[in-house]
């Protein structure tokens, strides 16, 4: 949502740094094309006006004068600045001291409470939360139905008394969950509330009717990332009408211009919670105004990478895989084992996204086809669980027989089996404490990683004495590969890195 607002504000401070001490000159300059991108971004003119003069008091007093990389200090106000519009400090949800905490959603139609609601039930759940989704939209066309098919897909029980399609008084709906809620001991209750096409009074009377019945502990604004500058005008009639304490982003994957996301908080005086970057269940987070700011401003995000990566990865799993590359006895059974457990992680794209730098390559992440995973996937369940084990077997009739069975070609099941083994010579290299070279990036992301000019500690290499066996091989990632395998008391050959060998299995 972000990628032209990022690559403004990137360029602009690329600019920036190849300047020495900065001038007041300098500080207007740059501060104008940030005004410029902003106010692309569809940011409201009021943050705009405001965030630059923050901006510029400070970039000419003497935290920026007196430092010792001026350039970098104005970075650094600028991300300090872009968190404090963005919310500040993450706020998390308000529970009643005694349960159930009532959650209300608001917003209009089309903005995602529906599934929202979904989203935010299974979240609670994985948290140890024993929630209730409660139909509480009886006007819109198969909403009740909606809403319990989504319950049912997060096992989590929906209180719809009514049939909705304009059947049904929603208040009523509302007060009986509660009694429900209550007697069955659920901790929170999230109330769906009806959305209109457009802020209307019998909208807003609903919505307070629905509050003054439940006493809600949080009143979440649900908002469309997407519609852009409206989005703050809309949030400010909600804030008005009912009183919300919170604001939830979705859409944030779509390819609006993000202003709205940036407006919102600033606008209102409420935190942003929670956002959602994807119709899947499991696309939604928490809120951090800081790790926004550092995606925006293309310094990644690796505190959420590495939260995901904990909470899909089991760790008795993590090092006993650890042990099995230690003693290379890793296999591509454990591979497919990984790549499940991946797909737990959700979007591998989107975790890409989160590195620092990712900016840089946005057109081969854009071009990145998830269904790789479910190629290389395919390709190793045609496989039998001894050819997984050992795969020297994998002769040429074997992988012809994998390429038809997995409906792909030789030359994959070839390309497969090749990264395998260069991946299984890396983690090998890494486990007995060595650095692993890195010739030609990462397989299957051009260009990423290629910078390392062949890998780590590049230069001239001293003249070997005479009597001892050394490489002759013209590649320098590979002669040096050959060496440091030499040093390690390996074997290494000419022949290791081209063939059909797996990790672990010795040529």
């Amino acid at each position: 949502m972000f990628g032209n607002l990022s690559d403004r504000l990137v360029d602009t401070f690329k600019n920036l740094r190849s300047k020495g001490k900065l001038s007041a000159a300098d500080i207007d300059a740059t501060l104008r094309e940030i005004r410029r991108a902003l106010l692309e971004a569809d940011v409201a003119l009021e943050v705009v006006k405001n965030f630059t003069t923050a901006v510029r008091d400070r970039a000419l007093g003497d935290e920026v004068s007196k430092a010792l990389n001026p350039a970098q200090q104005v970075v650094q106000i600028v991300n300090e600045e872009l968190v404090k519009i963005l919310g500040g400090e993450q706020r998390k949800l308000s529970f009643a001291k005694q349960p159930p905490t009532v959650i209300m959603l608001a917003g209009l139609q089309g903005s995602g409470k529906t599934t929202l609601a979904g989203k935010l039930a299974k979240w609670l759940k994985d948290q140890g939360q024993t929630p209730l989704l409660v139909a509480a939209d009886l006007q819109r066309p198969n909403a009740v139905t909606q809403l319990e098919v989504i319950g049912e897909r997060v096992s989590v029980p929906v209180f719809s008394p009514e049939p909705g399609n304009g059947v049904g008084d929603p208040v009523k709906v509302s007060k009986d969950a509660i009694k429900h809620a209550t007697s069955k001991q659920f901790s929170v209750v999230i109330v769906d509330t009806a959305g209109r096409l457009g802020i209307d009074e019998e909208l807003m009377q609903q919505a307070r009717d629905i509050r003054d019945a439940v006493n809600p502990d949080e009143v979440l604004f649900v908002i469309d990332s997407m519609i852009g500058q409206d989005a703050v005008n809309v949030a400010k009639a909600f804030e008005d009408g009912v009183g919300i304490t919170g604001v939830v982003l979705t859409k944030l994957d779509g390819d609006a211009r993000g202003g709205a996301a940036l407006s919102v908080a600033s606008v209102t005086g409420k935190p942003i919670i929670f956002s959602s970057t994807g119709e899947a269940l499991d696309a939604f987070e928490p809120f951090y105004p800081d790790r926004m700011a550092s995606r925006i401003l293309d310094m990644g995000d690796v505190l959420s990478l590495i939260e995901r990566t904990q909470s899909a990865f089991d760790e008795a799993e993590a090092r006993a895989l650890a042990d099995k590359i230690a003693k290379e006895t890793f296999t591509l059974e454990d591979f497919l084992e990984q790549m499940q457990q991946l797909r737990k992680m959700g979007s591998l794209k989107s975790m890409l996204a989160m590195m620092p730098g990712a900016g840089q390559m946005r057109q081969q992440l854009e071009n990145f086809d998830e269904r790789e995973i479910d190629r290389t996937e395919a390709i190793i369940r045609s496989m039998t669980p001894a050819e997984r084990r050992q795969p020297k077997l994998l002769n040429g009739s074997r992988r012809l027989r994998i390429a038809k069975g997995s409906g792909t070609t030789v030359t994959e099941v070839n390309g497969l089996v090749n990264r395998f083994e260069q991946a299984a010579k890396m983690m090998k290299t890494v486990a007995k404490g060595g650095m692993p070279q890195m010739p030609g990036g990462m397989p299957g992301m051009p260009n990423i990683g290629g910078g390392f000019g062949g890998g780590f500690g590049g230069g001239k290499s001293k003249k070997k004495d005479k009597g001892k066996k050394g490489s002759k091989s013209g590649n320098p990632a590979k002669r040096a590969a050959e060496e440091a395998a030499r040093l390690a008391g390996g074997n290494a050959s000419a022949g290791d890195s081209g063939s059909g060998s797996a990790f672990g299995v010795k040529n």
